[in-house]
């Protein structure tokens, strides 16, 4: 079980230290959870229901990157710190592990991932076979297992499928060249559009989830990352929109009260706009 928070006047004087550090989260962590004081809602909480929120915020991190955000990053990585300093405390009071098991885990894993640093191999290598020593290692320490064993369920879609995919190109399963990947996409998008005009729902959805996979291949082929592709691509069609927002609001319009071919032509303008800028 895991130890209570500390008695009220010591814990308070650590929660309300802004120099307590790390033990100042861990107090703050086993207050929340405290079932007889914490936060109903903390207290209610379990790995299942939390796990969204973790994944959310690793996004949130991503973003702030991709902002260039730096002070959005710096609380963004606080939230995701703190998601798993909540992970550990419900692991704690589970008797499964605790957060110094956890720090202690993946200090372990950093020694033995990088002997070139921490132990006598040399570190005059390339990030390539750098990259290739680590996966081997992981494969060590993963042991005798299936090929596409290990891969995280719970990866977002795109980069799982390329996560899948160059595990299977491991042992060979993969196309030499682009060239058999992008006729491998014309003819799932043709078998797309036979099932839209012939097949079920469920067969339409799974046509489409193999056009998305053979996407990510083409991705992991050009060394492309479909997730940072396709947020880039999202904020570029926000930013167009946006401009269309604009201009629409300028004439007195809103979108509803506009139609497609006046959209489409403020798209192109959009469009125009940001080449000159280039």
């Amino acid at each position: 079980m895991a130890p209570a928070p500390l008695p009220r006047p010591q814990s308070d004087r650590l929660v309300n230290d802004p120099d307590g550090g790390l033990p100042r989260l861990r107090e703050i962590m086993a207050r929340l959870r405290d079932p007889q004081d914490g936060c109903p809602w903390d207290v209610q909480q379990d790995f299942a229901t939390i796990a969204p929120y973790t994944i959310e915020e690793a996004h949130e991190v991503a973003d702030a990157i991709e902002r260039q955000a730096w002070d959005d990053l710096q609380g963004e990585l606080g939230d995701l710190l703190f998601q798993s300093v909540y992970h550990a405390q419900m692991a704690d009071e589970a008797g499964l592990f605790d957060l110094d098991d956890v720090i202690r885990t993946i200090s372990d894993k950093m020694l033995v991932r990088h002997p070139h640093v921490f132990g006598d191999e040399s570190n005059q290598k390339s990030p390539e076979q750098q990259t290739a020593d680590w996966e081997a290692q992981k494969a060590r320490e993963r042991g005798p297992a299936r090929v596409l064993d290990g891969v995280a369920l719970g990866l977002p879609a795109l980069t799982r499928a390329v996560k899948l995919q160059k595990r299977a190109a491991r042992v060979g399963f993969d196309w030499p060249s682009t060239d058999e990947v992008v006729a491998k996409i014309a003819e799932e998008a043709a078998e797309l559009v036979e099932a839209r005009d012939h097949l079920t729902e469920a067969e339409v959805a799974e046509e489409f989830g193999d056009l998305l996979f053979v996407m990510a291949n083409l991705a992991r082929h050009l060394k492309v990352d479909p997730e940072a592709a396709l947020r880039a691509a999202n904020s570029k069609f926000t930013r167009r929109f946006q401009r269309i927002e604009d201009w629409l609001a300028e004439a007195g319009k809103r979108p509803d009260q506009s139609d497609l071919a006046e959209m489409d032509a403020l798209w192109n303008r959009a469009k125009a706009e940001e080449k000159r800028k280039k």
